[in-house]
């Protein structure tokens, strides 16, 4: 039943800042932009309140959305929308992310095991996202290192070829699994409309385009945030790898705040499918549009990780198999994932 119910201020008017300040930065003869001065510096400050501000934004508008779509689909609306448009950032900026969304699971169990000591969540579920995971980063991130076809951790275009092709046709095995197929594997205890008002069509059409404009807005600015991280990694003396961790967070910060709110409203199931559908759609969107691009412009793609981030992937892939191999999950749990996740960010500034 739809229910017509006030937007807060907040929600359009980050929005639109945000792209008023993205346009004003375009344009060369107004200077707006980061520099090592004064101005600089209160530039870099509006630009992290309108960036968080647009942030909260979005997850508003997604809550909204989910809300009158139903689970999955409001993750899953999420998710693609951040993937889509961070497919096209990659373009530009290589994010080094792998390991963002094991923070993200370690976090979300945390919060959830501190407030309700345990949380339940449907297994099988969670094992679809695991084994399709697991071939996944198996063919796009570990297979290139062995391969006899071309020197290095790269693919020859034959190779390339397939896998982008086997990796968007089991993509699409698992959205139809996901939404049609099995929909009751993905969606917990919450009944959908349980306790919430329900926007009215309006609402929710307005909820869509500026749900859009949101991400398009934190994506863009984040590529002009990173020249302040690069500042700060230089200051600081932190390498090259930083930046991207810092960008890749930022990006996916509107579907870490839902999963970490969804956590403390005791719907653990909801947090796992955007952490763990984040990982998906990254690499079933990702890896296909880049060997794209790489192929139309003659570039070398390095897909295979060094020895040392095969160990952390395979860690987490073990470890994930064993926190959600009983349905049920504890603050220990959490701490596990964000150990692993530390040791991934100490080996970003201490190789």
């Amino acid at each position: 039943m739809s229910t017509s119910h006030a937007m807060p201020r907040s929600a359009w008017i980050f929005p639109g800042l945000a792209v008023l300040l993205f346009a004003a930065t375009a344009i060369p003869s107004l200077g707006i932009g980061f520099t090592h001065s004064i101005q600089g510096l209160v530039f870099a400050g509006v630009l992290l309140v309108v960036l968080f501000g647009t942030v909260f934004a979005a997850v508003h508008h997604a809550e909204v959305i989910a809300e009158r779509i139903g689970e999955p689909f409001g993750t899953l609306l999420l998710t693609l929308a951040v993937t889509v448009i961070e497919v096209a950032l990659i373009m530009t900026l290589m994010l080094g992310e792998q390991e963002v969304p094991n923070g993200l699971v370690g976090a979300c169990i945390l919060a959830g095991g501190l407030r309700y000591r345990e949380q339940e969540f449907q297994i099988t579920g969670v094992n679809v996202y695991l084994c399709v995971l697991t071939v996944f980063a198996t063919i796009t991130l570990v297979l290139p290192n062995y391969t006899l076809e071309t020197p290095g951790p790269v693919y020859s275009h034959l190779q390339l070829g397939f896998v982008s092709v086997v990796t968007i046709i089991l993509y699409g095995v698992f959205l139809y699994t996901q939404t049609i197929r099995h929909r009751d594997y993905f969606i917990g205890g919450q009944r959908d409309g349980e306790g919430h008002v329900v926007a009215s069509g309006g609402v929710l059409v307005v909820s869509c385009v500026l749900l859009i404009v949101s991400l398009v807005a934190v994506v863009l600015l984040a590529k002009k945030f990173s020249l302040v991280v690069d500042a700060g990694a230089a200051i600081i003396g932190a390498p090259p790898a930083f930046a991207g961790v810092v960008v890749a967070m930022l990006v996916l910060l509107p579907e870490s705040i839902a999963a970490l709110s969804a956590a403390r409203k005791n719907d653990l199931q909801k947090s796992i499918n955007l952490a763990l559908g984040s990982s998906l759609a990254t690499i079933g969107l990702t890896i296909p549009a880049v060997s794209e691009a790489a192929y139309l412009f003659d570039k070398t793609l390095v897909l295979g990780l060094p020895s040392r981030d095969i160990a952390l992937l395979a860690m987490t892939m073990l470890v994930s198999m064993m926190t959600f191999g009983t349905g049920r999950t504890n603050i220990l749990f959490g701490m596990v994932h964000l150990v692993v996740f530390a040791v991934f960010l100490l080996l970003v500034f201490v190789p």
